[in-house]
């Protein structure tokens, strides 16, 4: 394997973010966390503290999300939600900018929400990562292409302190022609153009669209350090099965970006 499974393992942000996330799924979705031995757990606010109790002396991060899923909290909300998560125990925050202030070219309204919960979140030892939600700016905005207004969100997120820059929420859908509504996520083309947008001090995380062994692996490759799943047990568990049959790494292609996660 191109990897190992501790590699790959520690990679994994595992997602508990549904909105109809049930006490028994959030104690559930830890446990598996703790058995495939993941990075963290990326979970709502409230649930900080049961996850810290649950994930206690397992090696596995507890991550909350702040402004979730649409950034339009005000930027003193979510420094103070910031402030309770990791009173709480929160040692990872996944904060989500304010995008139609993005859109806007309100840069500096930007830039100020991402330091208010930077500096919240690294005077208590924790780590931030900020979600662009690239879903909803395929257009671009500001009078900047799709490329270039992310790549100014990266200059923003990395003068303001981010230790992340992040694709997506795994939330942002987008009216589709037929009146549906999907996305894609996290994309090739986003995570190499965020990779070499922000400097080596800066890591990338994707989220959405990455659901298979595959899918991770290619994430890899592409420089980011950490995605966000709900399918660990799939991906994982497709490790060790490859273990012992090699030549199945080479069975289907890798790709990312086709859906939801």
């Amino acid at each position: 394997m191109k990897y190992t499974y501790e590699e790959l393992a520690k990679m994994i942000d595992h997602s508990l973010l549904h909105p109809t996330m049930t006490d028994q799924e959030l104690d559930d979705g830890c446990r598996l966390a703790a058995k495939y031995n993941v990075a963290s757990v990326c979970i709502k606010p409230y649930a900080v503290k049961r996850a810290v109790e649950l994930l206690k002396g397992s090696g596995v991060l507890v991550g909350a999300v702040i402004g979730f899923p649409h950034g339009n909290s005000s930027t003193e909300s979510k420094r103070y939600e910031t402030e309770l998560a990791c009173k709480d125990g929160a040692v990872e925050i996944d904060m989500v900018i304010n995008i139609g202030k993005a859109l806007s070219g309100d840069w500096t309204y930007v830039e100020n929400d991402v330091r208010a919960v930077c500096t919240q979140a690294h005077s208590q030892e924790a780590k931030v990562k900020v979600i662009f939600e690239n879903d909803y700016l395929s257009k671009g905005g500001a009078g900047l292409d799709s490329d270039s207004f992310k790549k100014k969100l990266c200059e923003i997120c990395e003068r303001a302190g981010t230790d992340w820059v992040k694709t997506s929420t795994g939330y942002g859908f987008v009216k589709q022609p037929d009146g549906s509504y999907n996305y894609k996520g996290a994309t090739e083309h986003d995570l190499a153009l965020m990779r070499a947008s922000v400097s080596p001090k800066v890591q990338v995380k994707a989220a959405g669209g990455v659901r298979d062994l595959d899918g991770l692996i290619k994430v890899r490759d592409l420089g980011a350090s950490r995605c966000g799943a709900s399918a660990t047990s799939a991906m994982l568990d497709e490790y060790r099965k490859r273990e012992t049959t090699p030549s199945a790494e080479t069975r289907r292609p890798a790709s990312i970006g086709a859906g939801g996660y």
